[in-house]
Order: C-alpha cells, then structure tokens, then sequence
C-alpha cells in the first residue's frame, strides 16, 4: 500500500464524446406513456428535451476545468483507486471537512457550496467558518474504481475515508457531512469514532421509527410518515433492483445513454422539491454534468452494486445505538424520508443543532445551497 497522493487531471478523449453523441442519434425512443404526469416514470417529452440539450450545446469541457480545478486527486486505499476533489481554503485556521456524496448524485453536487464553505470571506460570510474540503467519490462512482470483487459496502467506505483523512494530515481534527448513501457513510464514521472526528452532520437520516412514535405522532409526524409511505409504494422501485439485482439493470445502464440518463432523472424527479420537474429547480447542464460522472467511467452498474452491498451489510446488522458524536441534523422539505426534532433527539446522544430548510429537497447541496451552506455552519461552530 502506498500513501501517495496523485494530480488526476480529467481529459476523457474526444473519441470518447465522439461515441457518445452517435449513440444518442441512435437512441430509439419507447412509444409515450399513458399519462399525463410523472407517475409512469420520466415523460418521454421530458427526456427528449435533455437529449436535445445533451447533443447540441452542453458542454462536458466546462465540467472538467471545474473538477480540475479543485484539486482533482487519486489515491489508492485498500486496493482501490479513489478520486476525490481537495479544497484547500486560503484561512489558515480551516478545519478540514469531508463531504460525501449518494446515488445518483456525484461530487458535483457540491459544486455550489465549495466556494462559500472554502472562501467564505470571498462570498459574505466569516473566516472563521472556513473549510478545507475533502469530496471523494464512492467505491465505483464516478472516477474512483470500480470493485471487483463483492466488500465495498458503508463500513469498508468509511474506513477508506478515515485513511483518506490521515494521509491528507487532517486526522487530528475533522468533520464529516453526508446525505443519502454519505449520510450512511458519515453515520458509520460516526460510529467508529476515529480519533481526530470531531462531528458530523447530516441532511437525511436512516432510521425506522418505532410503534411507539407512529402511535404518537404529531400531525407533522404523519405528514413525514406519509410521505416515507408514498416512497416505499411509488417511488422506490430503482431501490429494489440495485439492492437485489443490480447486474440486470447494469447492462441497460452501461450501453444505453438514454437509459442512464432516463434512470437517474426519475431520482431527481421523484425526490427534489420541485414538483416532478426538475429543471425548475436545477440547470439542465448541471444534470447532464451528474449524469456524464456515471457514463463516462461506466459507473451505472458498479454504483447501482452499492446497494446491494449496503443491503447485505443491514442483513448482517448495523449500528443501532445512538450515534455517539456530535451531530447535527437538517430537514428539507422535499425529502421523501424525514423526521423530527423529538425522533432525532432518540437517536443521536449529542446533538448539537436540528434545522427546517424553507425549501430543497433530497439533493440539498444543488437545489438550497444557501440554506445548505448556513446550517453547516452553524452546526460547525459547535464542533470545531
């Protein structure tokens, strides 16, 4: 095993985009769905016109200066080559922090806040709340490499992580954020309490709440618990598949642009706060980007294995007790899975801040990023 740390400078040959764009003149599109909405999955309208945007005017150029420009890095950990972008902010007095990313998102997610989290003296805000960031991508998304053999679950990620911390020389004082799969990950460091963590904070919890509190939930409560209901009866399908047979859909997800694009714009349909319609709340190039981090390296079927992973990890059993870090907790309003201040309280021993974002949903860093970067901060502030 070796601790260095590699320049990853982005460059996908133009061949590559070449292939890319005969393939989505190619694309044969299925006959409309039967419906005048998004309850059949994305409308065919709807993806066309990402399509048309995708091979006429989107620019993947763009998004590799921005990647390379945040200190696009490589190391190997554990057998396996990690991509992470590293930040370091002009402060001096930065404390670094780890941002991890979930499915289908990518570490251009954070794209927003890496600026005011950096430099936030440069975008209004105090020295004192600087951040040097540290944004790996998961084990087989994105650039990192992909696994080939069955392991890289939450747990063995999180230790990646820690390792990736120390060799960067931030293992004496961290912070750790996540949502979705990085919340999972940033929960599991959490848990581990590695020397030099000093808290986390979270914009989705996983968490199953008990009898007790269904029976006596508040009326917000079974707005919550309705709405994590309509997700497991609606919108949970692509869940169902990559945790029990990921490979199946992998094939489609790897020769198919459209697919992926169709398969991972139902996510951002679904769950943003937007009403079923994305693009209101998110630039189409800023999805395509996203979209391009899972293409590119042939990601759809090794991202899609995460879950099965994951699942087999819960089989096994996870942490249960109370997270035992600092923690901070914040609620957006368009994420399917929420719950309250009092149900936090039950699961994490020291929490340290609970906020309610005015709007955004389950990609809080792309659709509120000032909420997003506010209520990090002063979760922070309570941990540095």
């Amino acid at each position: 095993m070796t601790d260095l740390i590699q320049p990853l400078p982005i460059r996908v040959p133009q061949a590559q985009l070449d292939e890319l764009a005969a393939r989505l003149r190619l694309t044969r599109w299925p006959d409309r769905e039967t419906v005048h909405d998004g309850s059949q999955g994305p409308q065919r309208e709807r993806l066309q016109a990402l399509v048309e945007r995708w091979s006429g005017g989107y620019d993947w150029r763009a998004a590799e200066t921005l990647l390379n420009g945040w200190g696009s890095s490589r190391t190997e950990i554990d057998g396996l080559g990690i991509h992470f972008l590293h930040v370091r902010s002009p402060e001096p007095t930065a404390t670094p922090l780890l941002l991890t990313h979930g499915w289908p998102g990518s570490v251009l997610e954070f794209r927003d806040v890496i600026g005011p989290l950096s430099d936030p003296v440069a975008h209004g805000g105090e020295a004192a709340d600087a951040f040097h960031l540290v944004i790996p991508a998961l084990p087989g998304f994105g650039f990192s490499d992909q696994p080939s053999e069955p392991g890289w679950g939450v747990s063995r990620t999180a230790l990646a992580w820690i390792e990736l911390m120390r060799r960067l020389g931030y293992g004496d004082h961290w912070l750790a954020q996540g949502g979705d799969w990085g919340a999972a990950v940033t929960t599991a460091l959490a848990h581990k309490r590695p020397a030099g963590l000093a808290g986390v904070h979270l914009n989705m919890v996983m968490f199953q709440p008990t009898a007790e509190e269904v029976a006596a939930a508040t009326p917000d409560e079974q707005r919550m618990l309705a709405d994590a209901a309509r997700y497991e009866r609606e919108y949970s399908g692509y869940m169902k598949v990559q945790t029990t047979r990921p490979q199946s859909v992998g094939f489609a997800l790897a020769d198919s642009p459209v697919g992926l694009a169709a398969w991972i714009y139902a996510l951002f349909q679904d769950v943003s706060d937007s009403a079923g319609e994305p693009e209101r709340v998110l630039p189409l190039d800023h999805l395509l980007d996203d979209i391009m981090l899972y293409w590119l390296p042939n990601a759809g079927a090794s991202s899609a294995r995460f879950y099965w992973e994951a699942r087999r990890e819960m089989a096994n059993g996870m942490a249960s007790a109370p997270l035992p870090l600092p923690a901070g907790v914040s609620m957006f309003p368009g994420e399917q899975l929420r719950l309250s201040r009092r149900w936090a309280e039950r699961r994490f021993a020291d929490l340290r801040f609970f906020a309610e974002a005015d709007r955004g949903g389950h990609f809080a860093a792309m659709e509120n990023p000032r909420e997003f970067v506010g209520h990090l901060r002063e979760a922070f502030r309570t941990m540095r």
